[in-house]
C-alpha cells in the first residue's frame, strides 16, 4: 500500500474520508477546548501526516498548550507531518517515525489528555482491536479522551469497540451517526491511569484489504 497516495482522499471534499476527517477534527477542538488549564499531552497512533490534530492546532488559540506526539511508520508521511507542523509554528510537535504498536513509543507522553486512534481499528483483527482498547488506561490521565474511527461495513464492530471502552472505565462522550458508512468515537477515561508498560506489542497491522469481510480502511 501506498499510502501516501491513499491520503490524497482527503483532497477530495465530497470523499467519505474527507467527512471522516471533519468529524474527528471536531472531536479534536472540541476535547481541547473542555481539557483543563496548563499543558496538555497528545498522543497518535498511526498518526500518518497527522492532518487530525495538525489543522486543528495550527489556528487553536490553546496550540502552545500542546505536547504532540505523532507515530507513524511511513516516512513519508513523516516528512509530510513535519513540513505541516513547521509551516503553522507547531514548534511542540514530535512525530516520530517508528512502529505505533510498540508500546516503548509513547514512552514519556503518558498519561495523556487526548489519544487519537484514528485508521488503525479497520486495520488489525478484532483481539488486537480489543488489546489496543485494553491498553487505552495506560495512556490517558483521568478525564483525558480516546478519538477513534471504524468503517461501519459488515461485520460493523463499532458497537462492540464501544462495548470494549465503557468495559475499561471510560464513559462514552460522542458517537457518530448510524447513517454513515463510518464510526467515529469519543470516550472520557473515568478511571485510574495504569503505568506504561513498555516493550509490549500493542497489534499486528493486517491491513483492511487483507482483513476477513473487509472493503474500507477504517
Amino acid at each position: 500500500m501506498d499510502w501516501k497516495v491513499w491520503h490524497e482522499k482527503y483532497d477530495d471534499p465530497a470523499s467519505p474520508m474527507t467527512r471522516r476527517l471533519r468529524i474527528v477534527q471536531g472531536l479534536v477542538r472540541d476535547a481541547l477546548d473542555r481539557s483543563p488549564p496548563g499543558q496538555l499531552r497528545v498522543i497518535s497512533l498511526c498518526a500518518g501526516q497527522g492532518r487530525d490534530v495538525l489543522e486543528v492546532l495550527a489556528d487553536h488559540p490553546r496550540r502552545k498548550d500542546v505536547q504532540v506526539r505523532l507515530v507513524e511508520l511511513d516516512e513519508g508521511n513523516c516528512e509530510l507531518a513535519e513540513a505541516a507542523a513547521q509551516a503553522s509554528g507547531l514548534s511542540q510537535v514530535e512525530v516520530v517515525a517508528a512502529d505505533a504498536s510498540r508500546s516503548e513509543n509513547y514512552d514519556g507522553m503518558t498519561p495523556a489528555d487526548l489519544v487519537l486512534i484514528c485508521g488503525l481499528f479497520g486495520n488489525i483483527s478484532d483481539a488486537d482491536i480489543e488489546r489496543v482498547v485494553a491498553t487505552c488506561p495506560q495512556f490517558c490521565r483521568t478525564g483525558g479522551r480516546v478519538i477513534w474511527t471504524r468503517n461501519r461495513r459488515a461485520p460493523d464492530r463499532v458497537g462492540r469497540i464501544c462495548v470494549w471502552f465503557e468495559g475499561r472505565g471510560f464513559e462514552r462522550e460522542r458517537l457518530s451517526d448510524e447513517s454513515l458508512e463510518f464510526g467515529v468515537g469519543m470516550h472520557r477515561f473515568a478511571g485510574t491511569p495504569e503505568p506504561l508498560a513498555l516493550g509490549r506489542r500493542l497489534f499486528s497491522f493486517i491491513g483492511y484489504d487483507r482483513l476477513p469481510d473487509e472493503a474500507d480502511p477504517s
